[in-house]
């Protein structure tokens, strides 16, 4: 695997601003789920960083769950236009607050087939918070009711979001520079 300096193009997001925008994100939410029974959904992996920072600013109680959903193949940056369910929940969301915290919302293919999901086992409410929103990418639109960061149609990297599955742990989101970047076989 290439370092991550030897590819990296721009820093997008820093992790001041990160930091900045998910206190801001979580006090919103706070707000608008006290007295609640708020349940946190993440998609795996990416958002896994994202959820961690934002639960720990939710000043409300709250339960976290898990779905592991993807509708890309192995080292693939396109969408299948089809989405896999390899980790269910496990708790029920009938009739409780649902809020989906996902990384990036891009082609929204993927967003959409959870929500179709979530959204059958009838949750009292369902949203979605996306760290990131790439809107030019979007090939079937979502509602993203709480969105970090709009960003523009970039191969980004960082707090998450994977490169070869490294590098989620990096504190910023960073640009890839394709003229430099190898991707692993």
């Amino acid at each position: 695997m290439q370092n991550y300096q030897d590819i990296l193009a721009e820093i997008l997001i820093d992790e001041k601003s990160l930091q900045t925008r998910i206190a801001e994100l979580s006090a919103e939410i706070s707000r608008d789920y006290a007295g609640k029974e708020l349940v946190l959904i993440c998609i795996l992996r990416g958002g896994v960083p994202f959820l961690v920072d934002l639960s720990r600013r939710i000043t409300i109680p709250h339960k976290i769950d898990f779905m592991a959903v993807s509708s890309y193949g192995v080292g693939s940056r396109e969408s299948s236009g089809f989405a896999r369910v390899s980790l269910d929940l496990q708790m029920n969301i009938q009739n409780r607050d649902v809020l989906l915290v996902e990384d990036i919302v891009d082609s929204g293919t993927t967003i959409a087939s959870v929500l179709k999901l979530l959204n059958a086992r009838q949750p009292r409410t369902l949203k979605v918070c996306s760290l990131l929103d790439k809107p030019e990418r979007r090939e079937t639109e979502v509602p993203i009711d709480y969105c970090g960061f709009k960003i523009p149609n970039k191969f980004v990297f960082g707090f998450g979001l994977d490169l070869d599955e490294y590098y989620r742990n990096l504190p910023f989101i960073g640009v890839v520079d394709l003229t430099k970047y190898k991707p692993s076989e």
